[in-house]
């Protein structure tokens, strides 16, 4: 049988990481300056209303993916011949789960918000975008091949469109339902882009397989439920902000979140960058394997810790600048939000040894335990701290999804084992991580 043959090379993962970083910044830059226009213009209240509606899609679309996101790039990297196949049943189990996921958080919204029209209607028009989330399953697949710089591309064609379109609205002064729907325009044009490039990259055509879709479910039902849970605790905070408290409350916190957004740029490119190669060596060298995730995992920690302690210094200052004293609620939660970073993204550098490792089926206990931690801990600190209750109670829950709920989990230790030695800085060399020399896998 024909071998496929291809290299991973140095040079390769820093370029990939090059890209995915000048897309990320491009993002940043043209949503963080949009944004911020946006949320002087709307207010508090109304921004709040986009963060409320926002929690129902990120709630959302953690089903949508069936878990298929956190085991895909496995996939192409195991079965390269059957890529097409691959997207094609993927695209269409996700699709499935959007639509009734869709209807889903309406009929929740017509129950919750009964009698506030503009609400549900802000609902509806952001969580649209749910539909079109399911094109990002290409994006994997350029990742698998360390060509991130054509998705790259793609998402920022459809940051300068959203940006544009959301400037018109500023001078235009339209309603927040305008608003809204900006989120499901940007993730149409990605999937429109995003199709495009696949198809004059030469990516095989798209095909179903219900031998496939029963497959990728078994191995990815695992982190369905996981992902569920860390959706609850992700997105619990905003509705019992805006149940509890107000609008406000959840513009306060949103305003936190979106600045401690910022490191995760840098963090996400390593990631992706490192994952592919990770997987590799798990089947090629064991102990070069252990040495890149204990490398990966002082990396993202360092950079996190670094990032957090600047936040708490010029928290106050940057609030104050950037968005006016009507979002000094914003301080304190984003000075503790910021330190949820660092435990958060080793969770995501987790995934490749979870994946090689095959540990899927202990994630969802780690995460039913933590997002039943998390509403204890909002409906406990949110009436006394407000926005800053919420940011505690993510925070304490990240911890203890990091390190101590794994503690009681034999099969995991191994793992965070690994992440007190890069902490610790063990094995942390960046020549080992980047190395110069090409290595060259074989795979039937």
């Amino acid at each position: 049988m024909k071998k496929i043959i291809y290299k991973i090379k140095a040079s390769k993962v820093l370029s990939n990481i090059s890209w995915i970083l000048f897309g990320r910044i491009i993002y940043m830059a043209l949503n963080f300056i949009v944004g911020l226009l946006s949320a002087r213009y709307l207010g508090p209240s109304d921004y709040g209303l986009i963060g409320y509606a926002a929690a129902y899609t990120t709630f959302f679309a953690s089903i949508c993916t069936l878990g298929i996101n956190s085991i895909i790039i496995k996939e192409f990297v195991d079965n390269p011949k059957k890529e097409g196949e691959i997207i094609g049943t993927s695209l269409l189990l996700k699709l499935i789960s959007s639509v009734l996921s869709l209807i889903t958080i309406m009929g929740i919204c017509f129950i919750v918000d009964n009698n506030e029209p503009i609400t549900r209607g802000v609902v509806f028009l952001y969580s649209i975008s749910i539909i079109f989330q399911i094109f990002e399953t290409f994006k994997y697949w350029f990742q698998s091949r360390l060509e991130s710089k054509y998705s790259e591309i793609a998402v920022t064609i459809a940051y300068v469109v959203m940006a544009i379109y959301k400037i018109i609205l500023l001078i235009t002064n339209k309603s927040v339902n305008w608003f809204a729907i900006s989120n499901s325009i940007e993730y149409f044009v990605v999937a429109i882009l995003l199709i495009y490039i696949y198809k004059k990259k030469g990516g095989q055509k798209l095909t179903l397989s219900k031998e496939y879709a029963k497959k990728i479910f078994k191995k990815s039902y695992h982190f369905i439920i996981s992902g569920l849970m860390v959706a609850v605790y992700n997105s619990t905070d905003k509705f019992m902000l805006k149940q509890m408290l107000s609008e406000s409350s959840v513009a306060y916190y949103t305003t936190a979140v979106t600045l401690t957004s910022l490191t995760p740029i840098l963090l996400n490119a390593i990631i992706m960058s490192l994952t592919p190669g990770i997987l590799q060596e798990y089947k090629e060298n064991k102990e070069k394997y252990k040495q890149k995730n204990i490398q990966l995992y002082s990396l993202v920690f360092y950079i996190s810790v670094i990032a957090s302690i600047l936040i708490c210094l010029l928290a106050p200052l940057l609030i104050k600048i950037l968005y006016g004293i009507d979002y000094s609620g914003s301080v304190n939660p984003l000075r503790i939000l910021t330190w949820y970073t660092a435990f958060s993204y080793l969770g995501v550098a987790r995934d490749p040894w979870i994946v090689s490792e095959d540990k899927q089926k202990y994630l969802k206990y780690i995460y039913i335990s933590c997002a039943i931690i998390n509403v204890i801990l909002n409906f406990i600190l949110i009436p006394n701290l407000g926005a800053s209750g919420a940011a505690f109670a993510s925070l304490i829950t990240q911890f203890a999804t990091i390190f101590v709920i794994p503690l009681f989990i034999r099969e995991l230790r191994p793992n965070v084992k690994l992440m007190v030695d890069g902490i610790l800085l063990k094995e942390f060399d960046v020549k080992k991580l980047f190395k110069k020399e090409d290595k060259i896998y074989e795979r039937k």
